[in-house]
C-alpha cells in the first residue's frame, strides 16, 4: 500500500473548499484560540460538532480546562484574522484577541462579533490519535449571521462567486 507522507496530505485535503473559521476558548489564563481548519459537524441529535487540535496547539490546554469551545466563522473580510490565528503574525495567546469585535454567547467562550456565524459548544469528550485531539461537542448556543464566509482552498482565501 502506498504511503502519503504530510505535505502530500495536506495538498490533497487542501484541494477542497471549505469555510474558515476561529476555534476559542475561555481557560483560566484567558482567552485562547486557533485557526480551525478541521471543524465539522457529527450528528443533530444531539446537536454535536467536532474539531480536531494538534496537540501542540497551546489552545487544547484552555479548551480541556473550560469545558467548552466556540468555533467563529470568519467572514470574507476577515482575512487578517486567519492570519492572526493561524500563526502567520507574532500574535501569540491573549494578543490575538485585540483584532476583530469579540462577545460571548453560552459558555462565555469568545465569539467574534461579526462571524459569518458561531456555534457555541460544551466539550463532551477528547479522543486522542496521532498527535491529533479530537474534541467533541454539545452544541448549546449559536449565532446566525448573512454575511459572506471566508473560504480557503488550497492554503489561500478565495472569493466567491455570485450567482
Amino acid at each position: 500500500m502506498q504511503q502519503i507522507d504530510p505535505k502530500a496530505f495536506w495538498t490533497a485535503v487542501g484541494q477542497r473548499a471549505l469555510g474558515a473559521s476561529v476555534v476559542t476558548a475561555r481557560g483560566p489564563q484567558g482567552p485562547a484560540g486557533f485557526l480551525g481548519l478541521s471543524t465539522a459537524h457529527v450528528c443533530a441529535d444531539p446537536p454535536t460538532m467536532l474539531v480536531s487540535i494538534d496537540k501542540r496547539t497551546a489552545a487544547l490546554d484552555a479548551i480541556r480546562e473550560a469545558r467548552h469551545f466556540a468555533i467563529s466563522y470568519l467572514a470574507s473580510d476577515q482575512g487578517e484574522l486567519a492570519e492572526i490565528f493561524g500563526g502567520r503574525t507574532p500574535l501569540k495567546g491573549a494578543d490575538r484577541f485585540g483584532r476583530g469585535t469579540w462577545t460571548t454567547l453560552s459558555t462565555g467562550a469568545p465569539v467574534l462579533a461579526d462571524a459569518a456565524g458561531a456555534i457555541d459548544c460544551t466539550l463532551e469528550e477528547t479522543l486522542e490519535r496521532h498527535g491529533v485531539v479530537i474534541a467533541l461537542g454539545r452544541v448549546v448556543d449559536f449565532a446566525e449571521s448573512t454575511r459572506e464566509p471566508l473560504v480557503m482552498l488550497r492554503g489561500r482565501t478565495v472569493a466567491l462567486a455570485r450567482t
